[in-house]
This record gives C-alpha cells, structure tokens and sequence, in this order.
C-alpha cells in the first residue's frame, strides 16, 4: 500500500486538520464528534442543510460545506457511517430556527443513524426532515443497501437543495425540492481499478488489468458485470443506455449531465467520457442544458467514473445556477 498518510487511525481526524487550516473563511472544524460547519452557522431564518457519510469520497460531502450548498457535514471512518451523535451535534448547531434536512445516501447505516439523530434532534425541539437519494441504476439489494445505491446525485441534490435554502424557502419546500431532484436523476459507475482503504492495506477487490467492473459502487461493492476492458464509446453506450432507458428520459428533454471521476481518472479521460455521452444524448434527441465534470464523489483512489443525469426544468435549471461558494464547488459568489 503506497498512501500520503501517516497512521491509517489518523486519517480522517489529520484531513479534517487539513481542511480546517486551507478553509478558515468557509468553514468550522468541530472535534469529538467530528463534523464540519459552515463559518456563518447558524445562520438565523434559513432551512440548514446536513448530510454525511464515510471519509474517501472527497470533497463529498465536507468540500460542499459553505454558501449555496451544506451548512454542515458528518465524517464517518472511511467507507463508514458516522455517529448518530455526530449527526444530532452538527444538527444543532446549524439549526437556525427554520428546520434542518438531512440529505441522505441509501446505505444501511446512514439510514439508521441519521433516523436516530432525527429523532434525538425532535426531541430537543429542532423541526427535521429527510431526503433520501437512491439514484444507481446498476443493482437493487447491494452489500451495503436495501433498495437502490445513493450516489452522484447526492451531489446535485445538496447543490440545488442548498440554493432553495439560501434563497429562505420552507423546510417543506426544500424537502420536496430535493426529493424532485432524486427522483428524476439516474447514475451508474464502472471501475477500471479498485482502491485500497487505509486500515485494510490491501485492494478492496481484485481486477484483471485487461478487465473492468460495470455498475461498481463507491465502496468497492460489487456491480453488474466483470467483463474484458472496452473502448470508452462502448462503456459509454452500455451506461447511458442504462440510465437513459430506466427513468426514461425522451426526445425533448433537457438534463444536467454530470460526469464524476472516481479518484484516479484524470480530466483528460473524464472529458473523453463527457465527449462520448454528449453523443449518445445527441442521438437520442435529449438536450444537454448544464454539465458538471470532474472527481467530486469520490472512492480514494479508484480508476473509474461515473454519470449522473437530471431531467431539468426551469426552476431546477435558476437553482443549479445559483450561487455557491464551498471548498470543492463554487461560482457566481
């Protein structure tokens, strides 16, 4: 195992050092529990936004920690959920009187401890609501789910969320902003490689190097098929295929297309990818109205990629635009 780490034990506690010297104007660091804050919470009269999960998948979720996105991230040990009492602690401190959503992968333990913190968090008088995401086409009923894989859309999802909160709509409103989000987006991964978690020195699973993994997930879970490496063109066709045909999108329509880098995949490649689905859409007659490409949900050092598609519309569209300004995403702030 060859890693820029010192302990592995030491990991997620030295990054969230780090992100706390780089970040001093975005964000606040909170130690035992670990969760990061926007510098400005709370902030009075505005829905806050928490989510979380397992560190290596940065800069998900506490790179979007900022204006226009999350008022506060939970770090869990890597590729595990955090705490309940991390997510009731961030919970309250980002509560500024108008509610707080939780924004919520579909894993088993995300699901569990943020439904307790939920609770905890009512019972101390802080109005919460949760938005589940399950957007992976790939398999239903994986090693780590019931139902559908929270992914890319996760991303998307506390972007547009995030400008409905900035720009002081309801609790409710939010909420069912985010579930629309969810709801009309569709991913799916593949893997060229696999990554190695920290403590564990070893790769997650073993891959040819003539193979890839179709449908992998952003734990290393297993996906649709192992099949010998093909031309990007094919990888592409097999994917969009896939995500295309399964919410499905039509002729006529506009969507954000959203090609994600796993952690290993270099620009070079993930705009090659974009090139390719560009393409594809074109030929189905679906427009592409937004893109967003680069590593933001992440699984360590993975070769791979992902895409994410949003049915847009106008509104949806105004909120993407709208403006943020966080460690790993921002523009027009």
């Amino acid at each position: 195992m060859k890693k820029l780490i010192n302990k592995p034990e030491d990991v997620v506690v030295e990054e969230l050092h780090g992100i706390e010297a780089a970040h001093p104007d975005l964000v606040k660091v909170h130690y035992e529990p670990n969760y990061i804050v926007r510098a400005d919470a709370p902030v009075k009269g505005k829905v806050a936004l928490v989510s979380g999960g397992g560190s290596g998948h940065e800069p998900m979720h506490g790179g979007f920690v900022g204006l226009g996105m999350l008022d506060a991230a939970c770090p869990g040990a890597v590729f595990t959920s955090p705490t309940p009492d991390q997510m009731l602690e961030a919970t309250k401190a980002v509560n500024g009187g108008a509610g707080v959503l939780h924004i919520v992968k579909n894993y088993t333990g995300d699901i569990m401890n943020f439904e307790m913190a939920a609770d905890l968090a009512r019972g101390d008088g802080v109005e919460v609501e949760s938005v589940v995401t399950n957007d992976d086409v790939a398999v239903k009923d994986s090693l780590y789910t019931a139902g559908r894989r929270g992914v890319g859309i996760t991303v998307i999802v506390e972007k547009i969320a995030g400008a409905a909160a900035e720009r002081k709509h309801s609790l409710k409103e939010v909420a069912d902003i985010a579930r629309q989000v969810n709801d009309n987006g569709r991913s799916m991964g593949m893997a060229l490689t696999s990554c190695t978690v920290p403590h564990a020195g070893k790769p997650t699973f073993e891959l040819g190097d003539d193979e890839m993994e179709i449908g992998i997930g952003i734990h290393g879970e297993p996906g649709r098929t192992r099949m010998k490496l093909k031309t990007v063109h094919e990888i592409v066709e097999m994917m969009a295929s896939a995500i295309v045909d399964d919410l499905p999108y039509k002729s006529g329509d506009q969507v954000l297309a959203f090609v994600n880098g796993m952690g290993g995949t270099p620009l070079i490649e993930l705009y090659v990818v974009y090139n390719e689905l560009h393409n594809f859409l074109k030929g189905r007659g679906i427009k592409i109205a937004r893109n967003l490409i680069g590593s933001y949900i992440t699984s360590l050092e993975m070769a791979g990629c992902s895409i994410t598609l949003l049915e847009l519309d106008d509104q949806l569209q105004a909120l993407w635009d709208a403006p943020v300004k966080t460690p790993g995403m921002r523009w027009g702030a």
